[in-house]
Formats: C-alpha cells, sequence, structure tokens
C-alpha cells in the first residue's frame, strides 16, 4: 500500500512538470492547484499508513499491561482458593467474599521419633522407635493482607480495567480427569477486540491473528485454560518484567 502511494505521488509530480511544459499558461493556475492537493492527500495517507500502527502498537501494549496486571490479581486470588479449598472458583462474587473472609494456615512441620508399640512387643520389650512427621498449627493469616495488603483493588479485579465501558473478564473453572484423578482447572480471559473497542477495526482483526513469541496470541488475552493443567498466560515475559 505504501509503495502505491509514493509511486502515485512520484506520477502526480511528473504531471506537474509536463502540465509546467505543455499546458497553455492560462490553465496551468487550476490544474496545477488541483495536482498539489492531491500530492497532498496521497503524502497525508503515506505517513497515516505509516503512522496509524505506530500509535495503535502504543495504545495497545499500555492496555495489555493493565489488562495482564488485573488477570495476575485473579489468578494470585485462585491460587490462594485452591489452596485453602482445593478448587479454583467459577465465580467473582464467590471469589471476593472469599478474599474477604478466608485465612491462610500457617504450619510448621517437624520430625520426631516415637516409640513403636508393636515392634517393640515383636522383640520382647526392647523398646524400638520410628520416625514421624509432626504438623504443628502456628496460626492464621488473613489471605487479603497476604495478598493485597490494604488494597481492595480484588473487589474490582473481574471489571476490564480498559476498553469497552462495562466489559469483564469471562470466568471458567473446573475439573479434569487424569488417571482417575480429577485436577482443578480455570480460565480467565478478555477478548482482544474488548479491550481495542475504538481502535482500527483492520489493526485490530490483524492483532487477533498474531502468532508470535514476542506477541499476545490468538484473539483473547488468556490466563490459565480449560483444558490442561496451566496457570499462565498467554502473554509475553516482557510483561512480567514491567513491574
Amino acid at each position: 500500500m505504501i509503495l502505491y502511494v509514493i509511486l502515485a505521488i512520484v506520477i502526480t509530480i511528473g504531471l506537474v512538470w509536463l502540465i509546467d511544459k505543455f499546458i497553455p499558461s492560462k490553465l496551468r493556475p487550476v490544474i496545477m492547484i488541483a495536482l498539489w492537493v492531491v500530492i497532498g492527500f496521497l503524502a497525508y495517507n503515506t505517513f497515516m499508513s505509516i503512522y496509524k500502527p505506530i500509535q495503535f502498537n502504543q495504545i495497545k501494549n499500555k492496555r495489555y499491561a493493565l489488562v495482564i496486571k488485573s488477570l495476575k490479581d485473579i489468578r494470585d486470588a485462585q491460587l490462594a482458593h485452591k489452596q485453602v479449598t482445593g478448587r479454583f472458583s467459577n465465580n467473582f462474587d464467590d471469589l471476593v467474599k472469599f478474599i474477604d473472609t478466608a485465612e491462610f494456615t500457617i504450619t510448621q512441620r517437624r520430625d520426631t521419633s516415637v516409640l513403636d508399640v508393636e515392634m517393640t512387643k515383636r522383640f520382647g520389650g526392647v523398646e524400638t522407635f520410628k520416625d514421624e512427621v509432626i504438623i504443628d498449627t502456628l496460626g492464621f493469616v488473613s489471605i487479603k493482607d497476604s495478598l493485597f495488603g490494604s488494597d481492595d483493588r480484588y473487589k474490582t479485579m473481574m471489571n476490564v480495567p480498559v476498553g469497552e465501558e462495562g466489559a469483564k473478564f469471562e470466568l471458567k473453572a473446573g475439573f479434569l480427569e487424569e488417571s482417575d484423578i480429577k485436577i482443578p482447572v480455570f480460565e480467565a480471559l478478555v477478548k482482544k477486540a474488548v479491550v481495542l473497542n475504538d481502535q482500527d477495526k483492520d489493526l485490530v482483526r490483524q492483532e487477533e491473528e498474531v502468532v508470535s513469541v514476542e506477541g499476545v496470541n490468538g484473539d483473547a488475552i488468556r490466563l490459565g485454560s480449560m483444558e490442561e493443567v496451566n496457570t499462565t498466560g498467554n502473554w509475553p515475559k516482557i510483561y512480567d518484567t514491567k513491574e
């Protein structure tokens, strides 16, 4: 497209030169003005064809960073939910309530030796000991304080922070069965078209088809999976190093 526009500009400049050489002087001003208008229009389109993708990428990267920050909060909350309950939540209201009320149990593991009564009897009263692991409960700590401190942003983590007004992340949770074992999984996502709803539609469509180690692949910004055991996101590491 850019090459076509540049070629058109060159041709138009050539026409200006030809008109200056061969067109009667009375007609030159009108034709020259029209041609320079065309040149200006083509030059503007050439500039925009280069500038618009640059501007789009700048906006996209800023918005993706905000969306990914929210998804990381969702991941932290979900991992805490699984640690305490053994499963992931499929409902943001329940997840927020969990953070408000649940606690981590602080434990201490220690190894000890205790008298093995059965073996002692078997050896005719000779004391025999066995090793055991004892788990001591030291106390409890609020999940909210552990994950978010005094910040209450977890109460709005379901809201997509940029793009389409009022949009929310999609959240699913369930179990995968492997070797007769049920493994909890979850997935949270938002479509790129929602995050970039006010941007050029052609550029958004191109972004939805991205397959690159340096890009967010696919048509959505996604965390976790309902098809495999995975709690990572589909974004490149650069979004993790920005923090």
